[in-house]
């Protein structure tokens, strides 16, 4: 099973990945696991990653929201995948979870051997730094496996150093920032145009070593088709305004409703249509 599964994953071009024991995951939502009947068994850990050479050029969204929704993906990838197991070993159960998962995904990657976990809390991978998506197939097959104890990154403080917050430049992380409900203040305002950001941000991956060496070294773009298709890496609000309901839904943004991302697209075309001086008097 451990080698099919293996094939599977790198047929998907999905070539970061390890296993680890269920019972050295740290299970944060249990309920999860009893709702796939799953008691004791192995996780399969991977990394999807997302990071394209769109994104090296001109941008106002985090390099995770140019491509649609990656969860579309996820659901894609291991519907496929499900369906094979479970035809091959109809023994066993298998069960996909990202983001919304029994486990610490972040840990158990780790753990797995899939990477470290950087000072902006974050995993890095060798090859793809830190833009990855953490995804999972637990299964109640005991797969042979080994466990690394979790590590931290060499803590160079190149992330801390760079981002917004720990400047103190504003109280709440930028890319949270971006996502906040409601008005915001003048100062947050200011901080939103400084950056240019109007959905999310990725100062501390840019500026990390581990990113910086794999740009170099060119291995850190996404093999996934799925990553370099439908991007939009400059949103402006006559763009936003042609999407309908169902294309809207497939973006990353998409959950924060549309008037979140409005204001801030208003907010930075406004400022520049006026060409208010603002970049200029908050210069980093």
């Amino acid at each position: 099973m451990k080698r099919k599964i293996s094939d599977l994953l790198l047929a998907n071009h999905i070539d970061c990945f390890g296993f680890l024991p269920l019972s050295a995951c740290q299970i944060k939502k249990p309920y999860l696991l009893e709702k796939a009947d799953i008691k004791d068994g192995t996780a399969i850990l991977f990394a999807m990653p997302y990071y394209t050479t769109e994104c090296d050029g001109e941008k106002n969204i985090s390099a995770y929201a140019v491509a649609k929704d990656y969860h579309l993906y996820f659901k894609e990838l291991t519907d496929k995948l499900l369906a094979i197991l479970k035809e091959q070993f109809p023994h066993h159960r298998f069960a996909a979870f990202a983001d919304h998962s029994p486990i610490d995904e972040r840990t158990a990657a780790c753990m797995a051997g899939l990477g470290v976990i950087g000072q902006h809390g974050l995993l890095i991978t060798k090859k793809y730094s830190s833009y990855v998506f953490i995804g999972e197939i637990l299964t109640d097959a005991i797969l042979d496996c080994e466990v690394s104890e979790p590590s931290d990154c060499e803590r160079c403080g190149a992330c801390l150093r760079a981002c917004p917050m720990t400047k103190k430049e504003t109280d709440i992380c930028l890319s949270a920032l971006t996502q906040k409900k409601g008005t915001l203040s003048e100062q947050e305002q200011e901080v939103m145009l400084r950056y240019g950001s109007v959905w999310g941000c990725d100062i501390c991956q840019e500026v990390c070593p581990h990113t910086i060496k794999a740009k170099a070294d060119g291995t850190l773009y996404s093999p996934i088709p799925f990553f370099s298709e439908d991007r939009v890496c400059v949103l402006t609000s006559k763009r936003l305004l042609a999407m309908d309901d169902d294309i809207f839904a497939k973006r990353a943004y998409s959950w924060r409703t549309r008037e979140v991302i409005m204001r801030n697209l208003l907010l930075s075309e406004t400022a520049h249509e006026s060409k208010a001086p603002i970049k200029k008097q908050f210069k980093n």
